[in-house]
C-alpha cells in the first residue's frame, strides 16, 4: 500500500472515525471502502426519481426523458 495524506474538515473526520469505530474497523479501512465503491467501475448510478418503490416499481424506462411528462403526470 501507498501512504497517501488527505486533508478533512475536522466535523467530517470525527464523523468518519465515529462510523469507523460502529464499523469495528481503522479510518483507512473505511476511506478505503468509501473509495473503493465511489471509484469501482461497476458501480451503476441509479436514477433517484425511479429507485423510490413509493412511486415508481421495475425498471426505469428508455424513454424517460422523451416522455417525462408521461411518466411525471
Amino acid at each position: 500500500m501507498n501512504r497517501t495524506t488527505i486533508l478533512l474538515p475536522l466535523s467530517l473526520k470525527v464523523r468518519a472515525q465515529r462510523l469507523a469505530a460502529e464499523k469495528g474497523i481503522s479510518l483507512s479501512e473505511l476511506i478505503r471502502e468509501c473509495l473503493e465503491a465511489q471509484a469501482s467501475p461497476k458501480t451503476k448510478k441509479k436514477d433517484l426519481f425511479f429507485a423510490d418503490q413509493e412511486f415508481f416499481s421495475g425498471e426505469a424506462p428508455k424513454d424517460a426523458s422523451q416522455n417525462i411528462d408521461q411518466y411525471l403526470y
